[in-house]
């Protein structure tokens, strides 16, 4: 069988020394939750074979079990290379959803609790020669409200915009070889003011006589050298002669060659890249490297028909992005769920500017331990993601409405603890505290709008100005804080639900769902489209917007594209309403 996503899983911080354990595993069903009582961690008898990195609901998985998931149990060998035995091994996990135990030969090495972060465990001492036995048990109840679990169904079955569940490995595994004094991760901070990237390492076990050594590449010309003391925390300036921005129209990146080196010997080497930009927000405009720009955006799920949360190859990642810019949008926001770090490279490689949201649905915020659970893994998805320079904003939360029946004031402190949070770990994003209805403490201004009449669209936002922003639609206004001048984004509009294998009758409401009345006919919706996007367009103090949505997935039918990535409709007349100019970027 050839190897199911073999490729790198982490280009921004990659070795040469590394080991891809996707592939076929063995696997057992725990619906009673009895094996730990039964020694399952040193081994058990399978209930058969599953392919990882894919969901056991998944068809790609070999199993395609759609009901609830309680626990599973995954067991495979693996040898270590004779080249590694004298460095650190570490083992490491894309995503496993959500409660991930890991044993080694019968020893427990580590355990996760988070359905979307990167996690990865030191395995050095636990590793015997020849075949060692690697187990992991993943439980996942996402009714309990203690974990955050984005659009998967609380139901048996997938419902109107509830789909199919993912349950235990779903992102590759990996293994990589790594010295003692090494480098742990790697901070880079554009800075278009001064032409530079400020590099700041963390290193692990390192000595006085270490130095760190960054080299820069454009292409395969090696453009700066910069070398510092072996200092954890220290950033390190690296200053680019004629430095290249990066942008949509142009999304130039630079590689980077980190080094951590001991007179003339690299005791570790990391290849990472760069892009050299500035997203800033100015009154009630966005800026990217000073000049304004509208945000074409489109809600992208990441849903996939025989993958669910995983995509069956990476050509299918670039290929969503691809699919988005040829029907007129510059980027997405990425909704209710942690996309892998593939998807962001090949957004940083094509210019697709995005928001990196968390999968907040399913928590309670009333319920302590889930809102540390969310708080936990909200800090380890920014940490891995904001290297990225197609990541323009942060958005912890999506829809919280619901959570103000509850405890208005537990909202309210639950929001902004999670967005003083993230703005201490990346201070150089917006943060948009929560997508539509109500607001806490937020840079960005956003409301959801499903209105299918654009005269009634129209007439909501006239009053939308900076100047007078007691006037500006608020949803929520009892809950949410006013506007008060910021980018104004309505990021949830359009929705308008159609089957291109529709007859003018229509289709059942009991076999799709979509937003408002079902258009008659394809030049209904594209009447809808081309009239609700121009209310924004044409708007002087709108600032972007995020049209719903690029593909359908599962029953929900109000996508660009089918479940299975057919176009719907003309691309080109399409990138003429999404693409079209905005007012906003000529004033």
């Amino acid at each position: 069988m050839t190897q199911p996503r073999p490729e790198h899983p982490r280009p921004q911080f990659q070795r040469e020394a590394w080991h891809n354990l996707n592939g076929t595993w063995e696997y057992a069903m725990d619906p009673g939750l009895s094996g730990d009582q039964r020694n399952w961690h040193q081994g058990f008898s399978p209930s058969g074979l599953i392919i990882v990195p894919f969901c056991p609901e998944s068809r790609l998985s070999g199993l395609g079990w759609t009901d609830f998931i309680p626990c599973i149990w995954y067991q495979r060998t693996f040898r270590v290379p004779e080249s590694w035995q004298d460095r650190r091994v570490l083992l490491h996990f894309g995503a496993v959803d959500y409660d991930c135990r890991v044993w080694i030969n019968g020893w427990l090495v580590g355990r996760h609790c988070g359905g979307s972060a990167s996690f990865s465990f030191d395995i050095t001492a636990a590793l015997g020669r020849g075949d060692n036995r690697l187990v992991v048990c993943a439980l996942d109840d996402l009714r309990s409200g203690l974990q955050p679990s984005g659009k998967q169904s609380a139901r048996f079955h997938s419902q109107g915009c509830h789909y199919t569940r993912t349950t235990g490995i779903w992102q590759t595994v990996w293994l990589e070889a790594v010295p003692v004094s090494r480098i742990g991760r790697v901070r880079i901070v554009p800075d278009l003011a001064g032409g530079r990237l400020v590099v700041t390492p963390t290193l692990i076990d390192t000595t006085p006589d270490q130095r760190c050594r960054i080299r820069v590449l454009d292409g395969d010309t090696e453009v700066a050298v910069t070398e510092a003391a072996a200092e954890s925390g220290a950033g390190i300036p690296v200053l680019l002669p004629q430095p290249r921005l990066w942008s949509p129209a142009d999304p130039h990146l630079y590689d980077l060659c980190l080094e951590l080196a001991e007179g003339q010997h690299v005791r570790d080497r990391v290849s990472s890249y760069a892009g050299l930009r500035q997203f800033r927000i100015s009154g009630h405009r966005f800026l990217l490297n000073g000049e304004p720009v509208f945000l074409r955006f489109v809600l992208d799920q990441g849903f996939y028909p025989e993958g669910i949360w995983t995509a069956p190859d990476d050509h299918a990642l670039r290929e969503d992005i691809e699919r988005s810019m040829a029907v007129g949008f510059n980027g997405a926001r990425l909704h209710q769920k942690v996309f892998e770090e593939r998807f962001h490279y090949w957004a940083d490689r094509l210019g697709y500017l995005t928001w990196g949201e968390y999968c907040d649905w399913g928590m309670d915020f009333s319920h302590p331990q889930s809102v540390r659970n969310q708080q936990r893994e909200w800090r380890e998805v920014v940490m891995r993601d904001l290297n990225h320079p197609s990541i323009v904003a942060w958005t912890p939360f999506n829809e919280t409405a619901g959570q103000l029946r509850d405890d208005v004031e537990r909202h309210r402190q639950v929001v902004q603890e999670t967005v003083d949070l993230t703005r201490d770990l990346d201070p150089s994003r917006p943060v948009h505290d929560t997508s539509g209805y109500v607001h806490v403490d937020t840079d960005i201004f956003t409301v959801h709008d499903y209105e299918q009449d654009p005269e009634a669209f129209r007439k909501r936002y006239d009053a939308v100005n900076p100047a007078q922003p007691d006037k500006a639609r608020v949803c929520n206004p009892e809950a949410s804080v006013p506007y008060q001048g910021q980018p104004y984004v309505v990021d949830e509009y359009g929705g308008t639900w159609w089957s291109d294998t529709s007859d003018d009758a229509g289709t059942d409401r009991q076999a799709s769902w979509g937003y408002g009345n079902r258009p008659r006919t394809i030049a209904e919706v594209y009447e809808r489209m081309d009239k609700l996007t121009r209310v924004l367009t044409t708007h002087p103090y709108i600032a972007g917007f995020t049209y719903t949505q690029l593909t359908d997935v599962e029953q929900e039918q109000n996508g660009i594209y089918t479940y299975d990535r057919r176009c719907k409709f003309d691309p080109e007349r399409l990138r003429k309403v999404f693409g079209a100019p905005a007012a906003i970027e000529s004033r």
